[in-house]
């Protein structure tokens, strides 16, 4: 890692405050990235997250924006830039969804759609836009996108979502080809993971039922912590110098499923 703090690398990480964002803001502090955490309403949580990272011997910061608008991505990014003088690493995490049975084809509106593409689809791109000039300044600037295993098998929390992150899947492959050689875009598509943001989504009874339901179809017999995925991600920002386009599945093996017992 880089030996002072100006040089120390920035990341910017979308949806920081709570879940799978604020568990990768302090896996980043543990590695001394300078970090401004973005949140849209849990204030509260994000400067528990950043107290967090800066308990870890980062430096870091919370910063507000609804990555829906585009003014707020480069508000978001020019802050990061003002405050830390670089950016090298940006985590889409911020991530939205409705809870509608998939057999209810009548559940969901339009307007739904739109609001969910918003946040889950449109947000990574405006954000990205945004970050691009400065990353590509850095010459090694890297990008991770969250998405769900959902986008894969089409099971998921809502058509809106699970259909959104099928949309960032190739919205990754198209800014990675297109961000190259500068700036490297992967995903990391999770299984279900034990998040608050699911239990109060699914709420206790459910969400217990379907996590078992997950872990026992799981070839590992287990579903996803944050900090798994955060440790994915952060791997993919850090590590995999000759990594781009890829679609990373971090699910215990869910889509894999258990092996078939022949009976002898």
């Amino acid at each position: 890692m880089p030996s002072t703090a100006s040089e120390a690398r920035v990341a910017i990480v979308t949806g920081g405050a709570t879940g799978v964002g604020a568990a990768t803001a302090l896996e980043l502090a543990r590695r001394k990235y300078r970090i401004a955490i973005n949140y849209s309403r849990s204030a509260r949580e994000a400067e528990e997250t950043v107290a967090l990272c800066c308990d870890a011997g980062a430096d870091a910061c919370a910063i507000q924006g609804d990555v829906a608008q585009d003014a707020d991505c480069r508000r978001i990014v020019a802050a990061a830039v003002e405050r830390f003088g670089r950016v090298d690493a940006l985590v889409n995490s911020a991530g939205a969804t409705q809870f509608v049975p998939l057999s209810e084809l009548e559940g969901q509106s339009a307007e739904d759609f739109q609001q969910i593409y918003a946040v889950n689809v449109i947000g990574p791109y405006q954000m990205a836009r945004a970050a691009a000039p400065h990353m590509r300044r850095g010459g090694n600037g890297a990008i991770v996108n969250v998405s769900s295993v959902g986008s894969l098998n089409g099971n998921g929390s809502s058509y809106s979502y699970v259909t959104s992150k099928a949309a960032l899947n190739t919205l990754t492959l198209a800014l990675a080809r297109n961000l190259a050689p500068e700036i490297r875009v992967n995903a990391v598509l999770p299984g279900l993971i034990e998040t608050r943001w699911l239990k109060v989504g699914l709420g206790d009874e459910a969400y217990q039922r379907v996590r078992d339901g997950w872990a026992d179809a799981a070839a590992l017999g287990k579903t996803c912590t944050a900090e798994d995925v955060a440790q994915t991600i952060v791997w993919l920002l850090d590590e995999a110098a000759l990594v781009t386009g890829q679609l990373l599945t971090v699910d215990g093996g869910f889509l894999l499923g258990r092996p078939t017992r022949v009976a002898r």
